[in-house]
């Protein structure tokens, strides 16, 4: 997003303990209301029943949604041809992301041009964002935080772009990879909609007001989130290494300044050293994880590791829980094509589906 090396390391602790904090278990909350006013708002506009990709259902509900949550009502633009206007940008720079880290804007111009145009918009959103700025704590949103936070005001509208890109880049493909696994396991399905019964009723029935407290009661649904998530890992995570570095155990073993250190989730993930059956979609293997107390099964690096995971895993987590939710209890689903392949043009950010996924959906009576 073109913020400069010097700037970006001088605001990431600050801005890091922020989102840290605003977004632990703790907090959500604090989010969960708002997100799922949102997302029922969004939902009414697929209507009562069609046909269409499950990628670009989950993508049209989630973008508006947490944007809204996160970055206040009415940051996102609302009408449809808006609406698909940002999408087409956000997906093209989504994209390209990877590559236009990796070689010069004028070799990617439809990239540099998505990118211009979101900027653009974020100078808008962070004006709209400072006027309205409340000054209790609590009324805040997300942005609003970013900005109290945040050295050199001239860079929030370059901030405000890498949060929307943290924020749905890899929420929107998980939550489809977890729709999709669910929706063609028809034992996992079963015991999925027996859990909805049994804490919301018959399904259908209600506008669901699902709070933090509902989802805890039904932790197969974060198994299936989070199972999901292992099978479309990323590729890689790479970090650069700041300092000199030698092992404690064995000093002839260094690592100088400068060299790139590369770990791949995807094929960690898939070691059956460390997950038994590591291509199968098995929810009940997080039944040893000791999630109450916001640990993942070891060997599980999705979010990076160390003092530097993803500051937002717990929000995303959540996020993607609701979708699911209110998805499979409102609507009925029918797949029209098998679940694709992932993609393997990316190494960075999750797995993104190869091809389309056709499924048929109606309001349930």
């Amino acid at each position: 997003v073109s913020v400069p090396a010097e700037a970006f390391y001088q605001n990431h602790g600050n801005l890091y303990s922020m989102m840290k904090g605003k977004m632990s278990p703790s907090n959500l909350h604090m989010f969960s209301g708002t997100l799922c006013k949102e997302l029922h708002e969004h939902m009414a506009h697929l209507g009562k029943e069609g046909t269409g990709d499950l990628s670009d259902l989950v993508r049209h509900v989630m973008y508006p949604a947490v944007v809204n949550t996160l970055f206040g009502k009415g940051i996102c633009p609302t009408s449809p041809s808006e609406i698909k206007e940002f999408e087409e940008h956000f997906q093209k720079y989504d994209e390209d992301f990877e590559y236009a880290s990796q070689m010069p804007e004028c070799f990617l111009r439809n990239w540099s041009k998505s990118k211009k145009w979101l900027l653009k918009l974020f100078e808008k959103v962070v004006l709209d964002a400072e006027r309205t700025n409340p000054s209790e704590t609590a009324s805040k949103t997300l942005l609003q935080h970013l900005l109290d936070s945040l050295q050199g005001k001239h860079l929030a509208p370059k901030y405000g772009l890498l949060m929307l890109w943290a924020a749905q880049a890899n929420a929107v493909p998980v939550a489809f990879w977890t729709l999709a696994f669910i929706l063609s396991n028809p034992a996992i399905y079963e015991k999925v909609m027996e859990d909805l019964a049994s804490v919301f009723g018959k399904a259908g029935k209600d506008k669901l007001e699902v709070s933090e407290e509902d989802l805890k009661k039904i932790p197969f649904i974060k198994w299936c989130t989070l199972e999901a998530i292992r099978l479309r890992s990323p590729g890689a995570i790479t970090k650069k290494v700041i300092f000199f570095f030698f092992s404690p155990k064995d000093a002839n073993f260094t690592i100088p300044a400068g060299d790139m250190l590369m770990l791949s989730p995807y094929w960690l993930h898939r070691n059956p050293k460390y997950f038994p059956d590591p291509e199968m979609f098995k929810p009940d293997r997080w039944k040893e994880a000791n999630l109450e107390k916001n640990a993942f099964l070891d060997s599980f690096v999705a979010f990076g590791g160390g003092k530097h995971q993803c500051p937002g895993r717990w929000f995303a987590i959540m996020e993607i829980q609701l979708l699911v939710v209110l998805f499979l209890y409102k609507y009925e689903f029918v797949l029209l094509d098998a679940v694709p392949k992932e993609s393997p043009l990316h190494l960075v950010g999750t797995q993104q589906p190869m091809g389309q996924l056709q499924v048929r959906y109606k309001c349930r009576e």
